[in-house]
């Protein structure tokens, strides 16, 4: 029965997309908690710099691989940080969390099509 494998160049890739998947995470549950407490009419500013803190790492990460979804992340980061009307803030970053899983995951489709390694397992 053949079973799909990567090379391990890919499996580094993946590895790194899999870490990244876990950032966006925590991410989208702060930009969640951000819009929470703006519909609640509390404070949003402690929830950017928690957004900056948390995607910073991801950056960094990306940067050497991925540095088109490291710039994505740090357009979030922008985002998150400047002033401005809060409701579009808040839907700027959803719709930026939202774009970054579609391109993590067309990432990780591309990884599986161009690294993948047919064996034969009996």
């Amino acid at each position: 029965m053949a079973r799909t494998q990567l090379t391990g160049a890919g499996t580094q890739l993946i590895h790194t997309l899999e870490e990244a998947a876990t950032y966006l995470q925590r991410l989208h549950g702060i930009v969640e908690k951000m819009a929470m407490a703006h519909r609640l009419q509390q404070p949003t500013g402690p929830f950017a710099q928690q957004l900056r803190r948390a995607a910073t790492p991801l950056v960094g990460m990306l940067k050497v691989q991925y540095s088109f979804l490291a710039d994505q992340v740090s357009g979030l980061i922008l985002i998150a940080t400047r002033g401005g009307n809060e409701q579009r803030k808040v839907s700027a970053l959803r719709e930026g969390v939202a774009q970054l899983r579609a391109q993590l995951e067309v990432a990780t489709n591309k990884v599986y099509e161009q690294h993948a390694v047919e064996s034969n397992e009996d």
